[in-house]
């Protein structure tokens, strides 16, 4: 190629929505910078977690409901719920930060504060999953043997990876608006939590905030470059994710369930126990599906791209799961 021909007059964007989106490229480039954080100095400072405090609030727990159970014993189920809390969002951060890495692609030879935005955000997963790498070996250690992950990270990335973009922004972007929605309405205003347990999730947090700006834009700019049958299939992909969740979720309660009931050290009914998975799956599918499905934010985004049909299609598949 003649370089003389791939030299092109400087458009202007002022003014235009392509300025108005690299602006929010700009600034989620800044808070990042801003709000960056290291492990070992800002987040652990060689503290161990208070096993005499409780990890997850009963806002996300529910535990408060287990009134057969005494003090000792809902804080212990907190903390089999914390523990599963970083597992999980471990899990999902590992086809979050390939996705994202995925998508900056699209902007290589584009907007550079769009590559910047996206490969800092995926940067910033890769600590998060090392972060939860850190608190699972710390929780490993102090915690009664027999606990269990369900899902191996790889294989879950995999099956989300091989399907359409739009749902599985759709999908990131889902998770990244509960992640803000948890901290602020139920982590942080809760006194009385193990001190590192919940200072892992502020941090987290701040970084988390920008990330959901991005999830919107890059999910929007999806949207745009798909026509109508590619929705649809994309709609029913979504539909298909959300189930692989639910399943995870459904496999994961049940063995918290029975790790929970091996440690406590008296034994319950069946009554009893039933309710304990009942209620471990309730708090389990209120955390990672119920809370960002009915989030402002993704309920508005969701209305705005989908067809009436597609929306009752997915409300249809999410009754199972909602709250009666």
């Amino acid at each position: 190629m003649n370089v003389a021909t791939a030299v092109l007059p400087v458009q202007s964007w002022e003014g235009s929505e392509s300025e108005a989106r690299h602006q929010r490229y700009a600034r989620c480039v800044q808070v990042s910078k801003r709000v960056r954080w290291d492990i070992d100095a800002d987040v652990i400072r060689g503290r161990e977690f208070d096993y005499e405090r409780t990890f997850l609030p009963v806002g996300l727990s529910k535990v408060d409901e287990l009134d057969f159970l005494d003090a000792d014993e809902r804080r212990f189920v907190s903390q089999v719920q914390g523990r599963t809390y970083a597992y999980m969002f471990g899990l999902v951060e590992r086809f979050i930060g390939a996705k994202m890495l995925q998508t900056s692609g699209q902007h290589w030879l584009g907007d550079q504060a769009a590559l910047e935005a996206l490969v800092r955000f995926s940067d910033e997963e890769l600590k998060h999953q090392e972060l939860f790498r850190r608190m699972e070996l710390m929780m490993d250690a102090r915690m009664p043997a027999g606990y269990a992950r369900v899902a191996e990270p790889n294989a879950v990335a995999r099956e989300v990876l091989g399907r359409r973009s739009w749902a599985v922004l759709a999908l990131i972007c889902h998770i990244e608006l509960f992640v803000q929605s948890h901290y602020e309405q139920s982590i942080a205003p809760q006194a009385g939590l193990c001190p590192l347990w919940k200072d892992v999730f502020l941090f987290h947090w701040r970084e988390e905030c920008q990330h959901a700006i991005l999830d919107e834009l890059e999910w929007r700019a999806e949207h745009e470059r798909i026509g109508e049958a590619e929705l649809d299939a994309a709609v029913d992909d979504l539909i298909a994710l959300v189930g692989a969740v639910d399943g995870i979720l459904q496999a994961q309660a049940v063995q918290d369930t029975r790790y929970s009931l091996a440690c406590i050290a008296r034994r319950l009914d069946a009554g009893q126990e039933a309710r304990l998975g009942e209620t471990l799956l309730r708090a389990y599918r209120w955390q990672y599906i119920v809370s960002g499905v009915q989030h402002p934010r993704f309920s508005k985004l969701l209305l705005e791209m989908a067809t009436p049909e597609q929306m009752q299609r997915i409300v249809t598949a999410l009754a199972p799961i909602l709250p009666s």
